[in-house]
């Protein structure tokens, strides 16, 4: 039997606990060493002693954003491979996830195969599809938000008042899945 300890390590942090058990079954069947956490700064206390190979991070977790989680991970290893999950995904926090080092930023639902295929994406795709399609209002709507809340460090009330925007107007907003394109 492998020693536990030779095996590489992953962080997994999602606030959806059954998601992260069963991704944690599978990346162990896969040969990891997989720790969970289910919110930012237990992830942070979890990588004090050690920073992870890999790590899967969830963009939209209570508290703090993923993307904090992303930029110190980096911080206290630059080798760490991240992929960063989202069933939030936009343009604007698929830029900032790989500003801060992330490797890949794959959009919800993904499966182990898939997150563990995005690790090994270390350069761009020139052949990768171009739409020959615009954009939805709603679509656009929902990226010029998602660019002014990034903007805004993720403070709601500020990124309201930059909108010219109801608080509570762009809560509803933010609550709801983005538009499809």
């Amino acid at each position: 039997m492998q020693d536990m300890t030779d095996l590489p390590t992953m962080l997994l942090v999602d606030d959806d606990e059954v998601f992260t058990q069963v991704l944690a079954r599978a990346m162990t069947k896969r040969g990891f060493r997989v720790e969970i956490a289910h919110n930012v700064q237990d992830a942070i206390l979890i990588t004090t002693d050690e920073a992870p190979e890999f790590a899967v991070v969830d963009l939209r977790m209570p508290g703090d954003s993923g993307l904090s989680l992303v930029k110190h991970l980096k911080q206290i290893d630059d080798q760490t491979r991240i992929v960063v999950l989202t069933g939030y995904a936009s343009i604007a926090t698929a830029v900032e996830a790989v500003k801060l080092g992330a490797t890949h930023y794959l959009a919800k639902p993904a499966d182990a195969d898939q997150i563990l295929a995005a690790f090994d994406r270390t350069e761009g795709d020139p052949d990768a599809p171009v739409s020959d399609t615009a954009l939805s209002v709603n679509r656009l709507e929902w990226e010029h938000i998602q660019r002014v809340l990034q903007e805004n460090d993720g403070n709601i009330s500020a990124t309201a008042r930059s909108l010219n925007m109801h608080r509570r107007t762009l809560q509803r907003k933010l609550n709801k899945r983005p538009a499809k394109k």
